[in-house]
């Protein structure tokens, strides 16, 4: 849902800049062509980096194969752009005792802190996209059975383990949940698992939010995201003896060539395990 709407914002955001430059009359898709389009391109290349300019191109090009086949235009000029190369840099990833100290980091005497430690204990423990863990709803978890139903990109279902310590803080927050109401009308989400102070499903921004805060709080890292901690369970469950298949289907991955990113990841961390400690290495240096 996410990326059609991303797509939706960047075809408006190519209307309006064809607009803007007098080099759309009228609302003719015909009039594009593949001049207008990498004039366009120019104009991104100056503010935005090479994989967001790669998610637009994509979504320009998707929009006009689909008018090619709808008969609106006879051939696609966005099939003639080149996509700008982009590197794929190594995911942020926090060491297990700083994984440990930003999970605990929330406060055990208040709702929203315990709250928060749910929310981190499943963002790390079982490897949630946001996006998921904030869709979930209460009877998504079974406690009882340590596991947890999620819904992943394109709608597809899998079920989660729970670790102990997730079970454990969900089923402590599921106690404090009911207090967690707005203020003026009492009113509260009756399916969501996770709430806001004022009793409304808890969004995508507010969880970004707080693992900032707990990341800064806990290992010292303001610019911890959500994702990072999807990486770092990732890795560790790698580090720790699991199979790459294993992985695929905790994270939710339809290609497993996504998952053998953690390989190398894990690879880098060896190496640097191994410059730091190895006597032959730090003799090289």
């Amino acid at each position: 849902m996410r990326t059609v709407e991303g797509y939706g914002q960047d075809l408006i955001a190519l209307a309006g800049f064809l607009r803007e430059r007098h080099l759309l009359d009228v609302d003719d898709v015909r009039e594009i062509d593949l001049q207008r389009l990498r004039a366009w391109l120019g104009f991104l290349a100056r503010k935005h980096a090479p994989s967001s300019i790669a998610r637009k191109v994509a979504a320009v090009r998707t929009w006009m194969r689909w008018l090619r086949r709808s008969g609106a235009i006879v051939r696609s000029p966005a099939d003639e752009l080149a996509s700008p190369k982009v590197t794929r840099g190594l995911p942020t990833l926090l060491s297990v005792d700083a994984a440990k100290e930003v999970v605990e980091a929330p406060s055990a005497d208040t709702p929203k802190g315990i709250r928060d430690r749910a929310v981190l204990e499943l963002l790390y423990g079982s490897g949630l996209r946001v996006s998921e863990l904030c869709s979930m709803d209460i009877d998504a978890v079974d406690l009882a059975g340590a596991s947890a139903r999620v819904a992943g990109k394109g709608g597809k279902e899998r079920v989660v383990p729970l670790g102990t310590q997730s079970a454990l803080a969900i089923a402590r927050w599921l106690e404090r949940r009911p207090s967690m109401v707005h203020s003026r009308t009492g009113r509260q989400d009756p399916r969501a698992l996770f709430v806001s102070t004022r009793g409304a499903r808890l969004r995508i921004r507010a969880v970004q939010a707080l693992v900032h805060e707990y990341g800064a709080a806990g290992a010292g890292r303001g610019d911890l995201h959500p994702h990072a901690l999807r990486h770092t369970c990732a890795t560790h469950m790698l580090d720790g003896g699991a199979d790459l298949r294993a992985i695929q289907e905790l994270l939710g991955h339809a290609s497993l060539s996504t998952t053998q990113r953690y390989a190398h990841v894990s690879m880098e961390h060896l190496m640097r395990v191994y410059d730091a400690a190895h006597p032959l290495a730090r003799s090289r240096k």
